[in-house]
């Protein structure tokens, strides 16, 4: 089974993912989901040289949870600030400083940080203990290096230990 699965909650993320894209449960959308739930992630990892397993589920789908909270949230803001008056918006650049070291969790966090709007991942230091994040608006940089620690990085630091 393992070999048919190397990854089943990619393959399930494939699967329903493709049938948001297509907007369609019809069977041969389904078949399609099916064949792609099984090949990409086969493929995929071939391309792995390690393997990172996710040590906390629940706690993963909690931050999913969060993280979907926190795009709408975010969404409604920017849209707030793009359609006020453009003085009031600060853009700026901070350094997190990254207690994470598991490059899956890294790159989690930075995927995380630019899926939300108003935030993008800019640079890794080269030593990965620093991420270089871009704020459409920066009121209070510790502020924003706080929430992304606390709300991010903490959980993925136990998902991904």
């Amino acid at each position: 089974m393992k070999s048919w699965l190397p990854a089943p909650m990619m393959s399930l993320a494939v699967f329903v993912v493709w049938l948001l894209l297509v907007a369609t449960v019809e069977p041969a959308h389904l078949l399609l989901a099916a064949i792609l739930a099984l090949v990409l992630p086969l493929a995929a990892d071939r391309l792995r040289t390690e393997h990172a397993p996710v040590q906390r589920p629940l706690l993963a789908a909690r931050l999913g949870l969060r993280v979907l909270w926190d795009i709408v949230i975010s969404n409604i803001e920017v849209a707030r600030l793009i359609l006020g008056r453009e003085s009031r918006i600060h853009p700026g650049f901070v350094w997190v400083p990254l207690e994470i070291t598991n490059p899956y969790g890294i790159a989690a966090l930075a995927g995380i940080i630019t899926m939300t709007p108003g935030t993008l991942s800019s640079e890794l230091s080269g030593d990965r203990r620093h991420l270089l994040v871009h704020c459409f608006h920066l009121e209070d940089a510790d502020a924003a290096v706080a929430q992304i620690k606390q709300r991010y990085e903490t959980p993925l630091r136990e998902i991904f230990p």
